[in-house]
């Protein structure tokens, strides 16, 4: 039997999570939390390095820790899973190791210790690495999501309350570094980099586009393509998620189901006019290619446009200062997002 993986890409506060999370309510699949391993530990200069055992028992151990401590606290990374670690490291065939050997036996001995078959990733911008990831598992289904760019604004905006909303071990690092991310321009334009990257692969056997908004509207239909793309049994009970995880509101892990409330919120307010023009400015060509309508009443206020392109500046330079610890190569992450 063939070796089945799973990704789940797209822009972030897309939909993946919800997404992935529905993909592990099937009994096969096993949903990973986010490893940030493409772009964040390895790096394509990394594609024929040999390590040593000692060096793959810690990146295995790594790997461990940021699943199933989570990787906020990946500052706070000891060795209490090496007995785990050593396990994986051994499991692998390949005389001389390399960084995907460990990862690829870690995503199967954890899918394996939850009693599934097929692991699920879902780390967001592992859409950047398509390429790389199809090199080494060439069996991959790549699921992507695409949303509303302005929704994404407006999530973007607020993802810093995520610590007020459900997510209270959210560090004080973390809040600062979503909050000086935010900038209209940036945003959107990453939304850009995406959607080129999802319209060059459509049409690809590996990969399927799903749109946010059609999630909501008619789940059964999008969770029968799903399983029929991932291969994997369908049942109507994967629909059962709990509610958690918007920028706007508390989470509610009592309540189950697709949050249909959760498309065109930009529309109630959160955002101002200048954000919503410069968004539908920059991304108007590829959000009418995915059927968005433009408001074209809307008009900037021209103080905030020149407020907006005067600090991006600055906020570009905060921000990269904040986010160097999740590049492994500067310039092969930007490279990519351009």
């Amino acid at each position: 039997m063939e070796d089945k993986f799973i990704f789940v890409v797209g822009n972030s506060r897309s939909g993946t999570t919800m997404t992935a999370r529905i993909l592990g309510k099937n009994k096969e699949v096993f949903t990973f939390n986010e490893i940030h391993f493409w772009g964040e530990i390895w790096s394509k200069s990394d594609e024929n390095k040999v390590i040593t055992e000692k060096e793959a028992i810690k990146l295995a151990s790594y790997l461990l820790f940021i699943q199933r401590v989570g990787y906020y606290f990946k500052k706070n990374f000891d060795n209490r899973f090496e007995n785990d670690a050593k396990m994986i490291v051994d499991s692998i065939s390949n005389k001389d190791l390399t960084m995907i050997d460990v990862y690829r036996a870690f995503l199967f001995f954890e899918t394996k210790k939850n009693g599934k078959r097929i692991p699920c990733e879902q780390t967001p911008r592992n859409l950047f690495y398509i390429e790389e990831i199809l090199k080494f598992f060439p069996n991959a289904k790549i699921v992507n999501l695409v949303r509303d760019p302005r929704d994404v604004l407006l999530s973007q905006k607020n993802k810093w309350k995520r610590k007020f909303y459900g997510e209270e071990y959210m560090p004080l690092k973390e809040m600062i570094r979503v909050r000086a991310n935010y900038h209209p321009v940036v945003i959107s334009r990453l939304w850009n980099s995406s959607v080129r990257i999802a319209k060059a692969n459509d049409s690809k056997d590996f990969f399927k586009t799903f749109k946010f908004e059609c999630i909501l509207n008619n789940p059964e239909s999008f969770l029968k393509d799903l399983c029929n793309f991932t291969g994997i049994g369908y049942s109507k009970d994967m629909l059962n998620v709990p509610k958690i995880g918007s920028s706007l509101k508390k989470d509610n892990e009592q309540e189950l189901g697709i949050d249909k409330n959760s498309a065109s919120n930009w529309k109630k307010g959160g955002l101002n006019s200048t954000e919503v023009f410069l968004c539908q400015k920059i991304c108007g060509k590829l959000m009418q290619d995915y059927g968005y309508k433009i408001d074209f009443s809307i008009k900037p206020n021209f103080l905030l446009l020149f407020y907006y392109y005067v600090s991006l500046p600055v906020k570009l330079g905060f921000s990269f200062l904040l986010n160097l610890d999740r590049m492994k190569s500067i310039a092969e992450n930007i490279r990519k997002r351009l």
